[in-house]
């Protein structure tokens, strides 16, 4: 007579399991139109209102448009995948699916895939409305600013992915806004050049990935090809993007004993 077997432990990362998690997230947000508003209609609603606003100054649309077409899919990824994954701690999925022979790294390859399928979609309206239909002047290719946007997009998933496992309620995740997104926004490039800032501000700012989508995006308004700064800074914002859902991977654990 056999003896009974343990179960064995997941792999570090199956794509079949990660594909199966991304389809399991994907059916939750179908049922939730405001969500998906926040993630594929505010973007661009916001550049529209920011193109009519600045109708006398070109330039500045041109100059702000850029900046903002990488700002605001972060922001708003970051908001829905942090309070999407708050539900799923918070109801209990998490606790039964950890039960399972499901690897931490492929809940967080699934989540990644889920709501990189909406950033890519996202990315493709903002990108497509603000150079065909806004009239956004760049010199480089759009679809390197589609590509930029798309990174901005999935740092900002991977951001909302880690922080919701500090948060004990969805209010608690609209905190963390403050905390996460606002200082890389004061000091991302938007307002003022980051060179004329104060020496301590900007070695902050040379460690906030916020500030290269900026500088990516600047690249590409006054560079007709892609610059080795471009390249660096795209490779920086995909760096950290990495770099956080392996930190929110780590961050996956039982509430319950």
């Amino acid at each position: 007579m056999n003896a009974t077997t343990a179960p064995r432990p997941a792999a570090a990362l199956s794509p079949a399991r990660a594909l199966a998690t991304a389809a399991r997230v994907l059916r939750q947000l179908r049922h939730d139109p405001r969500t998906i508003a926040l993630m594929i209609v505010v973007p661009c609603l916001m550049l529209v209102l920011l193109r009519y606003v600045f109708d006398s100054g070109p330039h500045t649309v041109d100059t702000l448009g850029a900046s903002l077409l990488g700002i605001f899919p972060l922001i708003t990824m970051f908001l829905v995948a942090s309070i999407a994954t708050l539900r799923e701690r918070t109801s209990g999925t998490l606790e039964r699916l950890l039960a399972l022979p499901l690897g931490k790294a492929d809940l967080i390859a699934g989540y990644a895939l889920a709501f990189g399928a909406f950033a890519i979609l996202q990315s493709v309206l903002a990108t497509g409305l603000s150079v065909w239909l806004l009239g956004l002047d760049v010199m480089g290719s759009p679809w390197l600013l589609l590509l930029v946007a798309l990174l901005d997009a999935l740092l900002g998933t991977a951001l909302g992915l880690f922080v919701s496992a500090f948060a004990a309620s969805e209010f608690q995740a609209v905190q963390f806004m403050p905390a996460v997104i606002f200082p890389q926004l004061l000091l991302c490039g938007l307002f003022t050049p980051r060179s004329t800032m104060h020496p301590v501000l900007r070695a902050i700012s040379d460690v906030l990935p916020m500030s290269y989508a900026v500088d990516a995006m600047t690249q590409l308004l006054h560079h007709r090809d892609p610059t080795t700064a471009f390249a660096r800074d795209a490779l920086i914002v995909t760096g950290c993007a990495l770099l956080v859902l392996a930190l929110g991977a780590a961050t996956l654990r039982r509430r319950t004993p």
